[in-house]
């Protein structure tokens, strides 16, 4: 954590030392110039990446599916545009590989295997914490299943309505 703070505040400083090197490279107007072209490259593929991807959940949502990569995607597409906003070619770099469908995907999909990956592991404390109060074992049922104790029973109790 102390890493990622520490780069965190680092970041800055990188990113205006690679500006000052490209303008005494290519001259200031020309640095200025790609600064500010890849802004408004950013803003016209957030707008168009973004109206993609809702257009996907909305399908998913039509058809009755969870659209859990869209969602994800999003995310991914608003952090990509947020970083090309952003003055510098550092986040130029991570801002368009935020944007590539191709490595958009391979990030989404690291995300959702590392996400499950940490819910088994939760899921495991929980089953041997019970497994060690003797509630019950694990890969079994609980021994009374007709008791209305919250730890046993996976009952929700609410009210719906059905609109369509």
């Amino acid at each position: 954590m102390r890493a990622f703070l520490f780069l965190f505040l680092l970041f800055p400083f990188i990113e205006l030392a690679l500006l000052i090197q490209v303008g005494s490279a290519i001259g200031a107007l020309p640095t200025l110039l790609l600064v500010i072209g890849s802004a408004v490259l950013g803003s016209i593929l957030l707008r168009v990446a973004g109206v993609a991807t809702a257009w996907r959940a909305r399908e998913k949502l039509s058809r009755g599916e969870l659209p859990e990569q869209e969602i994800l995607e999003g995310l991914l597409i608003a952090v990509g545009g947020g970083l090309l906003l952003l003055p510098g070619f550092i986040s130029d770099i991570f801002g368009v590989l935020c944007l590539i469908p191709f490595t958009r995907r391979l990030l989404v999909n690291k995300v959702r295997l590392r996400a499950a990956e940490q819910a088994m592991r939760q899921r495991a404390f929980f089953d041997d914490q019970l497994a060690r109060s003797g509630q019950f074992r694990p890969g079994a049922s609980p021994p009374n299943a007709s008791q209305t104790n919250a730890t046993q029973a996976n009952v929700l109790e609410g009210e719906f309505e059905r609109r369509d």
